[in-house]
């Protein structure tokens, strides 16, 4: 028997209190997915035009309400303001994990404090000033507080969780996902621990599994700012560019703001402008469909499909940018592997690596200039990642194989903007990671 839509109207406008049990209500009719997010916003937006009317006894229980429901709209700022109005244990509680969103970290200390002598649950509260505590680079303080909650807690998905994260914070990686996934045990929904790993299989190369932990996220909000940042890039880069630039609308409506957010959704429009015109700017435009081909389409070994399914290559121009020893050194990719590609790439007048050649024959010329001094050569062989870019920027680096700084320079910017996803964006923000360390891509 299918469950009845949660009516939040009702649970939100019609009914007097709010308390623990009408949150509860909220998520479950959160995820219950459909509309049930525009019904929240229109709740939003009628507790607003009821609160401008309302008589101040009536208008605490509405600010309660409506600091609530920005909550999980993600709305925080909203949240705050109204949440500031309120003196209940609830209020106190969301107003901290609402300020602990906006990382302000000595605000969020005070409330859980005020929401724990207004009668809060204590090991909730506790839970919650652990992880400030963690965030703050305390990790001896916040350890010692999950500590004391074992017993109290151990069924709980928010004790696995911030003990995770503390793991995570010290280095510990496979108990910090231990506890991840035993916190998703008790509670599917756990929207924290399921961007950890979704988030840790996104740096992995794990795409289609990232994917999948960061398309739950979006089932229970309120929903982090890195979710809909990284799925969108990922949805790019799988050229979903419609379900990309949702993602950074949905970031521009929740901080308008956010100016990185509005380059994004740019960005990904002009993708999709992209592709339904193409407006006669690729010459070749069978060759364009060629390189696009899933590799997917083609009779692959199971243990070639997997190997190319673990480092991101999707396309046949994916393998244009890839060298044969780049897969070589792809755990289980060997030379029969290898051959089964090569005839695939042979069979349309393509090969492995040839989209690298310009840019490896610049990067030689450039690495073996006589008047380069030892300093110099050291900061040409400097990993990339030194720079710290963006994970949009990053996996652009991972696809055009660009490993060093050395390898980096060597390209010009025309170069990287024919790179796929690789946008004014990504590129204004290498100039000015390279201009931060005197340097320059090529031709400039």
């Amino acid at each position: 028997m299918e469950t009845p839509t949660i009516d939040l109207r009702a649970l939100l406008v019609e009914r007097e209190d709010c308390d623990a049990g009408t949150v509860q209500k909220l998520r479950e009719g959160l995820a219950q997915g459909g509309n049930q997010f525009k019904a929240l916003r229109d709740v939003g937006n009628l507790l607003q035009k009821k609160l401008e009317s309302s008589p101040p006894a009536v208008a605490k229980k509405l600010h309660l309400k409506l600091g609530i429901a920005s909550y999980f709209l993600g709305l925080m700022p909203t949240a705050i303001e109204n949440l500031k109005q309120v003196d209940s244990a609830l209020g106190f509680f969301y107003l901290g994990r609402a300020y602990v969103n906006r990382q302000q970290y000595d605000d969020a200390i005070k409330s859980f404090d005020k929401a724990e002598k207004a009668g809060y649950a204590a090991p909730q509260v506790h839970l919650q000033r652990a992880g400030v505590m963690r965030l703050r680079g305390d990790l001896e303080q916040a350890r010692q507080i999950l500590s004391k909650l074992e017993a109290s807690s151990a069924f709980s998905a928010e004790y696995h969780y911030q003990f995770g994260c503390l793991y995570l914070a010290e280095g510990d990686k496979l108990k910090a996902f231990a506890a991840f996934e035993k916190a998703l045990s008790f509670e599917t929904g756990h929207t924290g621990a399921l961007f950890q790993l979704a988030y840790y299989n996104d740096l992995a190369g794990n795409d289609d599994d990232a994917i999948t932990y960061y398309e739950r996220c979006l089932r229970y909000p309120p929903v982090n700012r890195g979710v809909l940042n990284n799925l969108g890039i990922l949805y790019e880069d799988i050229g979903r560019y419609e379900k990309a630039a949702e993602c950074f609308n949905k970031l521009i409506k929740s901080d308008p703001e956010d100016e990185r957010a509005k380059l994004f959704y740019r960005d990904t429009a002009a993708a999709v402008s992209f592709v339904v015109e193409e407006g006669g700017e690729i010459p070749d435009k069978n060759l364009k469909a060629m390189l696009e081909t899933p590799v997917t389409d083609f009779e692959l070994s199971v243990r070639a499909r997997n190997c190319l399914k673990r480092m991101g290559i999707r396309t046949l121009g994916d393998l244009t940018r890839s060298s044969e020893a780049n897969l070589l050194a792809s755990k289980n990719f060997g030379e029969t592997s290898l051959e089964e590609i090569r005839k695939i790439m042979d069979a349309r007048g393509l090969r492995m690596g040839q989209s690298l050649e310009q840019g490896s024959t610049h990067f030689e010329r450039f690495r073996s200039q006589p008047q380069l001094s030892p300093e110099e050569q050291a900061l040409l062989s400097r990993p990339v990642t030194d720079l710290n870019l963006s994970v949009r920027a990053r996996k652009c680096m991972t696809r055009l194989q660009i490993n060093s700084l050395g390898d980096l320079v060597s390209r010009s910017a025309d170069e990287l903007l024919e790179s796929k996803n690789f946008g004014q964006t990504s590129l204004g923000e290498v100039r000015e990671k390279l201009g931060q360390i005197n340097m320059k891509l090529r031709g400039e």
